[in-house]
């Protein structure tokens, strides 16, 4: 892990890994929006540091955590509306492609397709399902190893979740009840042949389906 994520010494700190999402997944934004998949997904409680809904970046050049610490990015103006001090205890990332011109939580909750809108969107459809916030899970045999598949039902909420942790095209395959599957986060329906849903998923794709 250490060798696959924190090849720069000054990306360690003790034993941990002092990285943001967005620079630990080399700014990617199929790969953060799958990671978040997973996290709002798989049974717990979802935890979201401050700043990895907009992909804010890390500051290797300052001491101990506090390159993970940096202000804020609200917009694009002085400390990126973090504060009006002249002065910061840590000062804001200044170089592209995470600084605040780049970066920053006003544009993006204007956009409708930006990173923050997707994670905003994930918390709203986790608080609307029953499902996701309950232990059980059941993996599913989907036909493909790079594929993530399992289902997560609670009384009469059911989803079925598919996430293509590959950079490949991955086609899967499962047995299931029911006639329509419809994709909860982007409004995408899904119809079942001879009991079984066959779906091609891009690379990095991601599905919560219900059903």
């Amino acid at each position: 892990m250490w060798r696959e994520y924190a090849p720069d010494p000054r990306m360690l700190f003790n034993q941990g890994i002092r990285r943001r999402l967005a620079p630990l997944l080399k700014n990617d934004r199929r790969r953060i929006e799958l990671a978040n998949s997973l996290l709002f997904t798989l049974p717990g409680s979802p935890i979201v540091y401050y700043g990895d809904e907009i992909g804010m970046g890390d500051d290797l050049t300052l001491d101990d955590r506090n390159g993970v610490r940096t202000p804020m990015q609200w917009d694009n103006s002085k400390n990126a509306g973090f504060s009006r001090a002249e002065r910061l205890y840590v000062s804001v990332i200044n170089s592209p492609p995470f600084d605040p011109a780049n970066v920053n939580v006003a544009t993006q909750r204007s956009s409708t397709d930006s990173l923050w809108q997707v994670i905003h969107r994930m918390i709203i459809r986790r608080k609307e399902h029953p499902a996701l916030g309950h232990i059980a899970l059941d993996w599913l045999e989907c036909g493909s190893p790079a594929v993530a598949a399992y289902t997560r039902v609670f009384e009469n909420d059911r989803l079925v979740i598919f996430n293509n942790l590959s950079d490949g095209n991955q086609k899967v395959e499962v047995k299931l009840e029911g006639k329509v599957f419809t994709d909860i986060l982007h409004g995408r329906v899904f119809s079942i042949t001879a009991d079984h849903l066959e779906i091609d998923l891009q690379p990095y794709e991601y599905l919560w389906l219900q059903g």
